[in-house]
């Protein structure tokens, strides 16, 4: 069992920062890829970046490639996003999540553990 509680979420202009993280309890960390999704209002949830066990293959989704960066710190049991460059349209709940990585890091199904998410709201 895995319990991930995300933090870092908030109120940013247009162009600015950001760094989420995602704690997760346990001593299983390091057996995990981690990803992080997100939904805004009236979308459904999709896919924003994944990390496998290592830390040594990432991926994205278009829309985030080259601001926005996955990383992890197997020591610290946590799992961070730092996004840049924020645009109004990233504004929605974002969700981190552990599972087996089995398969394509950025399937909702390949994950078995979600946070309760945090949310980020980019203004104009």
């Amino acid at each position: 069992q895995v319990q991930l509680v995300e933090s870092g979420g908030g109120l940013v202009q247009a162009g600015g920062s950001l760094r989420l993280s995602c704690a997760a309890s346990g001593r299983t960390f390091s057996s995990y890829a981690m990803g992080w999704f997100r939904q805004a209002p009236g979308k459904e949830r999709e896919f924003v970046a994944a990390i496998n066990w290592s830390g040594g293959s990432t991926d994205y989704a278009d829309s985030v490639k080259g601001r926005f960066t996955i990383s992890r710190d197997n020591a610290k049991n946590t799992v961070y996003l730092q996004m840049n460059s924020l645009k109004p349209e990233d504004t929605a709940v974002y969700y981190c999540a552990a599972g087996y990585g089995a398969g394509s890091l950025s399937a909702e199904y390949e994950y078995d553990y979600w946070g309760q998410g945090t949310q980020v709201t980019v203004s104009s």
